[in-house]
């Protein structure tokens, strides 16, 4: 295939993307594939934690303002294209019962009409893949489930002349996968390679709470070995330093353990125009050769 290849990942918040697939992208920035990030909010309602950073008052009252920066940086670092789809965070709901979701928060638009900026976004940018999180979100935030729903709306229409005419020139994308780089495989994996050689594990309480979901496994379809820019993917994510400790259990795993036991990113093929066979290595697996 000579047309450019290009890659956009839907995200729900800043610091999403240095959390979930940024080694693939810095992968495929490095292969000349054009990555774009779609981010769905601005992260307002985030709450800071980073324990070196909570108290700060200036963080406090400028959180929209910081996180934006720290999306910057993490972009530069990763070698990526962003944009923000412009909708409003609506923040993690705690306590029992759930309080309601605050008023004009992305959760709560219009599923079809929040659509219409990622179509338009789609024409835009021509992108063959597209990446995005699960109908479970990934895990249950509200804007998590909200990015899947209208990733899936999107995807359908941005080919289709008769769905939202005033959003550009119809653009077909060829697959659609989620997200699914937090599978119980590579927990396992990890968690049983630290203890075989005798260190601690950050992964023992993921395992406890594991068996307290009552909800399938993911199948995992796509495996990208990626693991030469597991090091960009840790410097994008310490870039949100609202949001990461970097002296946090993220970063517990010696590098060479996670080389050596796992050097993939997983996704689970979602939607395929094109004719593939699985597992694949490669988001863009079908679309090279066409």
């Amino acid at each position: 295939m000579t047309e450019q290849l290009r890659l956009m990942a839907v995200h729900a918040h800043p610091d999403d993307e240095s959390s979930k697939g940024a080694a693939t992208m810095a992968k495929y920035v490095s292969e000349g594939v054009d990555v774009l990030v779609a981010t769905c909010t601005g992260g307002e309602r985030g709450s800071i934690l980073n324990p070196k950073l909570q108290g700060d008052p200036y963080i406090e009252e400028n959180i929209h303002e910081v996180r934006a920066k720290e999306m910057d940086e993490a972009r530069e670092i990763l070698g990526v294209k962003q944009e923000w789809l412009g909708f409003v965070d609506s923040g993690l709901p705690e306590g029992d019962p759930l309080p309601p979701l605050p008023e004009g928060c992305f959760a709560l638009q219009d599923v079809e009409a929040a659509a219409e900026p990622l179509v338009r976004l789609i024409r835009s940018f021509k992108p063959q893949v597209i990446t995005t999180y699960d109908e479970n979100g990934g895990y249950p935030h509200p804007d998590h489930i909200m990015t899947h729903k209208i990733t899936m709306v999107a995807f359908e229409a941005a080919g289709d002349p008769e769905k939202y005419p005033e959003a550009g020139e119809p653009w077909q994308p060829q697959k659609l996968y989620y997200n699914q780089g937090f599978n119980r495989a590579r927990t396992v994996a990890l968690h049983e390679a630290l203890l075989a050689r005798g260190l601690d594990s950050p992964y023992e309480e993921w395992l406890e709470r594991w068996k307290t979901f009552n909800r399938p496994e993911r199948t995992l379809t796509t495996y990208v070995p990626c693991a030469d820019f597991f090091e960009i993917r840790d410097k994008a994510l310490i870039a949100h330093r609202t949001q990461i400790d970097p002296d946090g259990g993220w970063f517990r795993v010696p590098m060479d353990v996670q080389r050596e036991v796992w050097p993939t990113e997983e996704y689970e093929l979602a939607k395929s125009l094109v004719d593939t066979s699985l597992p694949e290595d490669d988001l863009f697996a079908g679309i090279r050769n066409n």
